[in-house]
């Protein structure tokens, strides 16, 4: 799977946690940034990950910032992105299962990294049900995307 990650200063030292664990595991990663603790702005690094997942050159996108809450607002603004804050591995099953999200954020002041790797790789490994009342709640979603997309 091909899993663009990004972080901003908050986040960044998580993120260098989770890459050589998404390698280990057979991913191909495309690391968006950010390799410093100098502030920088989170919608900056957010986009990126959300548009490589969006136009479909990312299969999966991962952000991390200091509590994931920034960077999943930011994603989620981006068409076709269905990015979840997830610091719990039940969560992370269910975001997928439930909800067929594209996007995990984290929190790098709430979670560890060896949590961390275990809600990337439930996340990862959790198929969405396709069940017939999930489906069509996610299709409920993308139509509300759909009514509020300005469209040219």
């Amino acid at each position: 799977m091909k899993i663009a990650i990004g972080a901003d200063h908050a986040g960044y030292r998580l993120k260098d946690e989770i890459v050589p664990f998404l390698l280990s595991q057979g991913h191909e990663i495309e690391d968006l940034g950010c390799d410093c603790n100098q502030s920088v702005d989170y919608p900056d690094y957010a986009l990126p990950v959300a548009d490589k997942v969006a136009s479909g050159q990312a299969d999966r996108g991962i952000l991390i910032c200091g509590t994931g809450i920034g960077m999943s607002i930011a994603a989620n603004k981006v068409p076709g992105i269905r990015c979840a804050l997830v610091h719990d591995m039940f969560s992370a099953q269910a975001t997928r299962e439930h909800n067929d999200t594209n996007v995990l954020a984290m929190g790098e002041r709430i979670i560890g990294p060896g949590l961390a790797q275990e809600i990337v790789r439930i996340w990862l490994e959790t198929p969405f049900s396709n069940g017939e009342r999930h489906a069509g709640r996610v299709q409920k979603v993308k139509q509300i995307e759909q009514q509020y997309t300005v469209h040219p």
